[in-house]
């Protein structure tokens, strides 16, 4: 950085240039995010048309836009020509309107029409990943007549390690690896050399569900289909990999319990920022009045043993905690497709026997700090240990069972975890410790 730095204030751009086109493009993007807007278009202009094009894709939608508004018609004509087309749709859908009428305009007849295509799929749906830069054979075709038609076709494909095959009526029929098209004999018909057993989904099939189908069969490319089996598209693992981040962002969000958003958070107005955040701290705090009303209900209790005030907090923590953990670990097996609601007895059952493991120790070391630290006395530390046991068996079983229910419901599993389970077990918690306390200490 240090260097490119020196060479653009020394007008050394010769020497810049050479220093730029040896960088993955990758860095050469990271670059530019440095850079005000005056210093990364003179950079822009000094690559090559093939190496600025590819630069130009790992860009910021900001930096991207800056690069459109700043370069003529025929610098955006070939950049949008020598992009893959699932690089240019998600750019597209980044940018104000202004900037797509540019872009549009200088796009050739064939390429606005596939764009167009994509852009009608539902978001978050295969046919919004996918791209139409692959690689396909008839099934009549021999071994030597693919492999010429690879030739002369695979250097402007996204995907061009894995082939598809198709009848005439494009109807997908099957998969061959460039391995394969190599290892087998010229004469050898390309139907009997594919591999019928292949993955494939529909074109509005969810990118969720696509991105669990990737894990499950450990793919790298997959064929999207439409409702007649016609291949129209392919889905590459680099752009799952873009999805599984994307879903993860989201669960995270929702489990934080914030509407999901795609900025990023310096990036993202405060304003908005609190939009995202207000609804669910609305319905957070109005759930709060359980709570407050169980409190209501055992005033009496308290009035007349204030001291037992002192452990509420520990006690609602401690549960909130403890249903939290199981709640994770559940939606993260949800997501993995390890577990399903048929096991929701398989989780009772074992949450059960952690939650008493776990149970038994935290209230065991809390009768001892208690009744030796704080001298409540026997009675007050018996019920304090007590509710903490069950307490933390309730609120583990509680927090492994609502992602499933969640799931059976049609309702995203990281909506039930820490801030709705932590409401759950507060006022569950309370209502054991008071009851408790009324038997233990006559109260």
């Amino acid at each position: 950085m240090e260097e490119i730095v020196e060479l653009l204030e020394q007008n050394r751009l010769a020497e810049l240039k050479e220093i730029l086109i040896k960088e993955n493009p990758i860095d050469v993007a990271d670059v530019f995010e440095e850079f005000p807007k005056e210093k990364d278009l003179i950079i822009f202009k000094l690559l090559p048309k093939d190496f600025s094009s590819e630069v130009f894709s790992y860009l910021s939608p900001e930096k991207q836009q800056e690069v459109i508004e700043n370069i003529t018609d025929e610098e955006i004509k070939f950049i949008m020509e020598d992009m893959y087309l699932d690089d240019t749709v998600d750019f597209i859908e980044e940018m104000p309107a202004n900037i797509v009428d540019k872009i549009l305009r200088n796009t050739s007849h064939d390429k606005r029409k596939l764009i167009n295509q994509m852009l009608k799929y539902p978001e978050n749906s295969a046919g919004s990943v996918m791209t139409v830069e692959y690689i396909s054979f008839k099934d009549n075709y021999t071994v030597k007549q693919a492999i010429d038609y690879y030739r002369k076709i695979a250097i402007d494909k996204e995907e061009t390690d894995i082939c598809f095959v198709t009848d005439s009526k494009k109807k997908l029929v099957g998969i061959i690896s460039l391995k394969t098209l190599i290892l087998s004999n010229d004469d050898s018909y390309i139907k009997d050399e594919m591999d019928i057993n292949f993955v494939s989904v529909l074109t509005k099939d969810d990118q969720e569900e696509i991105a669990a189908l990737f894990r499950k069969y450990d793919l790298t490319t997959m064929p999207v289909v439409d409702h007649e089996d016609r291949l129209v598209g392919v889905i590459t693992v680099d752009d799952i990999v873009d999805v599984i981040d994307q879903e993860n962002t989201e669960d995270i969000q929702k489990m934080a319990a914030m509407n999901p958003s795609d900025e990023e958070y310096l990036k993202e107005s405060v304003i908005s920022l609190a939009k995202h955040r207000i609804l669910w701290l609305l319905v957070l705090m109005i759930s709060a009045t359980f709570t407050g009303l169980v409190i209501k209900r055992y005033e009496d209790i308290l009035q007349s043993a204030v001291y037992l005030a002192v452990f509420i907090p520990m006690l609602m923590d401690t549960g909130g905690n403890a249903g939290s953990q199981s709640a994770t670990l559940v939606i993260r097996g949800i997501a993995l497709e390890e577990i399903e609601f048929s096991d929701i007895f398989k989780v009772i059952w074992k949450e059960f026997r952690v939650s008493i493991l776990v149970g038994f120790i935290l209230s065991g070391v809390n009768f001892l700090r208690i009744y030796y630290f704080t001298k409540s006395g026997l009675k007050t530390s018996l019920v304090v240990a007590i509710s903490m046991f069950l307490t933390v068996i309730m609120a583990k079983v509680v927090g492994g069972v609502l992602p499933l229910v969640a799931k059976s419901l049609k309702i995203d599993p990281a909506i039930m975890a820490s801030p709705l389970i932590t409401t759950i077990v507060d006022t569950a918690a309370l209502i054991i410790y008071f009851q408790l306390s009324v038997i233990f200490l006559h109260i």
